[in-house]
């Protein structure tokens, strides 16, 4: 459903330092807070993020946003690098001829929203630093709705205005972000100030450094949401822990009313359960699914039909309260472990995977819409995988919902990557943010079974210690799905790795990054390695590979050939089908993807080229190898 009368001005400003998340922060009290937040005391983060966008009444901003590119963010600050009140989110007009103002919006350059700026133009393509967007709107408000304005993501740092107030800021480049404009928005001639800086930081999560490119701008969409004055803010509904039959969860509720009588109902199966909410909007659901009207539908005896797979079953899931109704497509499954295996359903599972980076296909843009999911996906598929490891932050929400659908289970990340600043305070504030708003967008996807703290980070007791927190916080935010890092190996003598990471003991599941063939010797190499590890766990080869340029052809041995690259994946799956506790690969990369890390010319030009597809969308021979061999577990499987 779609708000009409639109044509507002919206600015958004993204800079470099300030707050986490979003300014304006509904106060969480008692059981919610406690729900959400009780596990990381030290760190207290509310939220009040808009879930399931997809199924509100919404108005998109997206399309042509004028920008100012803003190296020195004079618009930001005086000469004196002091913050000005009269910067560019003020959107001044000369008063007559005698005025001065130095910057004129409406005389600018564009950029697409969504959209990186980095793709858009050449000049734009190293750029790291401000750049303002402006978008104008008229917008006719109900008198008993309230009104947000909702983003994607921006990256990476972003302060955002409407009819130049100061609405807040956000700091992490890939989780989404809202703000409360009832009282700030206007009938005619808005404007939505951002200021957005992807400048690279020490303390920032990530880091300075890492191995893709550092896309600036309004990356994903954005869109003003309406509700009621007191709507259904977020809810959990997903399968009990350890149960096949008991959906079990939370609803919370926002506004000034809000104790409230809640049902909700999963009408293909017949089933309506009602609540009330307490005196902070919030109550605990549970209910069994299992059978249910079997007198008047006995076809339906079974019950809840489990997601997997090769059944996506998606069912549509309807909360009503007194003020406010709102559908989700949801599917039910269990996730667990026992010793080595992964169990999905109660059923061992070999994930048959891939690693996947935001890059849109055959572009060198940033992937921000659902064609660039069913592209991404579907090659997966045709692959023969399962299992998706969107790597190394949250990817766009498409990916998730389109999972969801086809069938593809899922590692979510947030971009805790390589060395950042462990003993900072305001890094760990950051990387909680993060992963709090992943899990707060995503934690009703059936598809997503894995949330990752981390990749490839080194060995150490502050790094323990903040991942451990981490840890903490996401199973206090969901208690169903598994726990992952991406960790790296050890040895226990000549050709013996051994995965022996302390922080392995603090997750459920272990990810293993392994370049064998690649930066460790040659792909004859893996013959002769024999693996074990500390923990009775499952593990994932999180990644693997080689690069290669597509149609460069010469002999197995020689470097960045396909040949080479095909020699590499042969090897390294004859030595990880002699991997007993082995539960899962997802080799190291679907597509091609940019990089400032890679300069070589004629061979990289700033791509990353261990695809298994390339930048133009050619299948490499390596390709196909993994498609044999996943070919051949999902026969022997059924």
């Amino acid at each position: 459903m779609k708000i009409a009368k639109l044509s507002c001005v919206l600015v958004l400003l993204v800079a470099v330092s300030g707050s986490f998340g979003c300014s304006e922060r509904l106060s969480a009290r008692a059981e919610f807070n406690h729900q959400r937040l009780a596990a990381v005391n030290a760190y207290p983060l509310e939220q009040n993020l808009i879930t399931n966008i997809d199924n509100r009444s919404t108005v998109s901003l997206n399309g042509k946003w004028q920008v100012i590119i803003d190296p020195y963010e004079n618009g930001y600050y005086d000469y004196r690098y002091q913050p000005t009140k009269d910067g560019y989110f003020k959107n001044a007009k000369p008063r007559d001829k005698t005025d001065l103002v130095e910057y004129d919006f409406d005389k600018s350059e564009t950029l697409n929203v969504p959209g990186d700026w980095n793709s858009q133009q050449d000049k734009l393509l190293f750029y790291e630093g401000t750049i303002w967007y402006k978008k104008s709107f008229d917008y006719q408000r109900k008198p008993d709705r309230r009104v947000f304005v909702y983003f994607g993501a921006a990256n990476y740092h972003s302060i955002v205005y409407l009819n130049g107030q100061k609405l807040g800021e956000h700091e992490g480049g890939f989780t989404p972000f809202n703000f409360e404009i009832t009282k700030v928005v206007h009938e005619k001639d808005n404007f939505l100030v951002v200021k957005v800086d992807n400048k690279r930081r020490r303390d920032a999560v990530p880091t300075v450094n890492t191995d893709w490119w550092n896309y600036g701008g309004l990356t994903r969409r954005v869109e003003l949401v309406e509700v009621p004055e007191t709507f259904i803010r977020d809810y959990f509904i997903q399968l009990k822990k350890g149960s096949l039959k008991t959906v079990a969860g939370w609803i919370q509720l926002d506004g000034n009313q809000a104790k409230q009588a809640i049902t909700i109902e999963i009408p293909e199966i017949s089933v309506k359960r009602a609540f009330k909410t307490n005196t902070d909007g919030y109550v605990k659901i549970e209910f069994d699914a299992e059978r249910f009207d079997v007198a008047h539908r006995p076809e339906l005896v079974e019950g809840l039909q489990l997601w997997s797979p090769e059944n996506s079953r998606l069912y549509d899931v309807t909360i009503t309260s007194e003020t406010d109704s709102l559908t989700d497509s949801i599917g039910f499954r269990s996730i667990e472990t026992k010793g080595s295996k992964i169990l999905l359903n109660g059923k061992p599972i070999f994930l048959r995977g891939i690693c996947i980076h935001e890059q849109a296909p055959k572009s060198n843009a940033r992937a921000c819409s659902q064609e660039h999911a069913e592209t991404l996906l579907g090659w997966a598929k045709e692959m023969n995988c399962n299992f998706v490891r969107l790597a190394h932050y949250p990817h766009n929400e498409y990916m998730p919902r389109t999972a969801d659908r086809l069938g593809m289970l899922v590692w979510a990340e947030i971009p805790v990557y390589w060395t950042i600043l462990w003993e900072n305070e305001d890094t760990l504030k950051n990387a909680l943010n993060q992963l709090t708003e992943m899990i707060t967008r995503d934690k009703n996807k059936a598809s997503v079974i894995l949330w990752s703290m981390a990749n490839e980070t080194p060995v150490g007791k502050a790094r323990s210690e903040f991942l451990r927190t981490l840890v903490k916080r996401a199973k206090s935010l969901d208690p169903t799905r598994l726990i992952t890092a991406a960790m790296e190996k050890s040895y226990k003598g000549a050709n013996k790795p051994v995965i022996n990471d302390p922080f392995g003991r603090h997750v459920d599941v272990l990810g293993c990054n392994e370049y064998i063939g690649w930066y460790e010797g040659l792909p004859d190499r893996c013959d002769s390695y024999t693996w074990s590890a500390t923990y009775d766990k499952p593990v994932i080869i999180s990644e693997f590979g080689g690069g290669a340029l597509s149609g460069f052809h010469a002999d197995k041995d020689t470097r960045w050939s396909e040949e080479y690259q095909e020699y590499l994946y042969e090897e390294q799956i004859k030595m990880l089908e002699k991997i007993p506790f082995l539960a899962g690969t997802s080799p190291w990369i679907l597509t091609d993807f940019m990089s400032p890390r890679r300069p070589l010319p004629q061979i990289q030009d700033y791509w990353n080229r261990k695809g298994l597809i390339s930048d133009k969308g050619e299948k490499k021979k390596a390709f196909y190898v993994m498609q044999q061999f996943y070919e051949k577990l999902k026969q022997a499987e059924q």
